[in-house]
């Protein structure tokens, strides 16, 4: 059975992150708030912990569509093609926000995860437990939406809900406190105009 640890979503105890951040490096999956619905995420670095969080979504690592949960900017760099400088302006403008923007991948990003178009979707959250998560880890989570076995709704938006599904399928569930039930707006960045693939919770600013 995984652990539940309750984390403060504005000032995380960073004991209680860098547990989490032990169990992320020894294999491990998580399930944590973000700014839109919770993730659940393993260390880019984990082949087994990857493959582990695509049996749970019930397809292969490379048809997953995973994204990568960053801390910062300056994070991302190594793991998406040089952009340009107008790409860059619209990062810095939307992030950290509820958005997940497409780019195309560069070598660093593992085959496991490759996809026919050699893109990766990236994500800064505007949550700092998960931000801290990918701080402390030093690497990027790899990161899918937790859904909700509900006719009504598409995603699991309460940690004692999600805790009770997962608890023996997960290393540890962060309770952050209430999720929302939108996900991120996907924006595709790899042509030379940003196209909205998914209007999510954020408001894409250009």
């Amino acid at each position: 059975m995984g652990i539940l640890l309750h984390i403060h979503p504005v000032t995380p105890q960073e004991t209680k992150i860098l547990k989490v951040v032990e169990i992320l490096q020894d294999e491990g999956i998580a399930i944590y708030p973000t700014d839109s619905v919770y993730g659940m995420g393993a260390a880019i670095n984990s082949k087994s912990a990857i493959e582990k969080l695509a049996l749970l979504r019930g397809v292969k690592p490379q048809d997953a569509e995973f994204s990568l949960l960053f801390a910062e900017l300056e994070q991302i760099v190594d793991y998406v093609k040089p952009m340009t400088k107008e790409v860059f302006k619209i990062l810095k403008r939307n992030l950290p926000g509820p958005f997940t923007f497409i780019l195309p991948a560069s070598k660093r990003i593992p085959k496991l995860l490759e996809n026919r178009r050699k893109t990766i979707g990236i994500r800064i959250p505007d949550n700092n437990i998960v931000r801290q998560l990918a701080y402390h880890l030093g690497f990027p989570l790899v990161n899918a939406s937790v859904h909700a076995k509900d006719e009504v709704l598409e995603y699991q938006t309460d940690p004692s809900l999600i805790w009770e599904r997962y608890k023996d399928l997960v290393d540890v569930v962060i309770d952050g406190g209430l999720g929302n039930n939108e996900p991120s707006t996907v924006v595709d960045l790899t042509e030379d105009e940003p196209v909205i693939l998914r209007q999510g919770i954020g408001e894409l600013r250009l």
